[in-house]
């Protein structure tokens, strides 16, 4: 499958070592997403933060440790998100509030994505206990913070789970020429569906 090509970066000379470590941070992140952990590489992430693959090496060590801070990122924006969400002046319910965060955080290009290679990779040893932990800390997270129950929680993870498999699969690739494809988008991206035809196809016409 193609995916789009990844932006280079804007000349990094004046950037100071934590503000090119997120740079670099934001360029993996859209890298991974697209081409998942196997397919990457660190001179990939190099050309699309516009540094060095020395550099990137230098920063991060490994490209397992860069995936890893790549992850907990990714966690952090997520906790983040929930937390500003729940935090609203709201007539909606938390739930929803939270559900219309996570969906905006495709804005994030291969945020989510990133999110699920890790979900997927949980033989690989660190790998997997950083998923597994960050999994178990967004459920603990709704269930103590956003007051979810546990049945509630479960359903909120597994409406995430379809969202990340819809994207990753690119389903938006069928919605004008399948009727089932449209059905299940609309039902499941409801008035955020317009956010997720313009990350999928910036080229789009509404």
């Amino acid at each position: 499958m193609t995916t789009a090509s990844v932006p280079m970066a804007a000349p990094t000379t004046r950037m100071g070592s934590d503000e090119r470590r997120e740079l670099v941070l934001e360029a993996a992140t859209i890298v991974f997403g697209q081409r998942g952990y196997s397919g990457t590489t660190t001179d990939q992430v190099a050309a699309a933060a516009g540094v060095s693959q020395p550099y990137v090496v230098r920063i991060f060590g490994t490209k397992e440790k860069l995936f890893l801070a790549v992850l907990q990122r990714a966690l952090d924006v997520l906790m983040s998100a929930f937390r500003r969400a729940i935090a609203e002046d709201s007539e909606e319910s938390v739930a929803h509030r939270m559900g219309t965060a996570y969906v905006d955080l495709l804005k994030d290009r291969g945020l989510l994505l990133s999110l699920m290679h890790g979900f997927v990779l949980g033989a690989e040893t660190e790998i997997g206990k950083v998923a597994r932990c960050g999994f178990l800390d967004v459920y603990r997270f709704l269930k103590n913070e956003a007051g979810l129950t546990a049945e509630e929680a479960a359903d909120f993870l597994a409406h995430g789970m379809l969202l990340n498999t819809l994207v990753g699969m690119r389903m938006t690739d069928e919605y004008d020429t399948d009727p089932d494809a449209r059905e299940l988008l609309d039902g499941s991206l409801q008035h955020k569906l317009p956010l997720l035809l313009e990350v999928t196809d910036p080229t789009r016409k509404a």
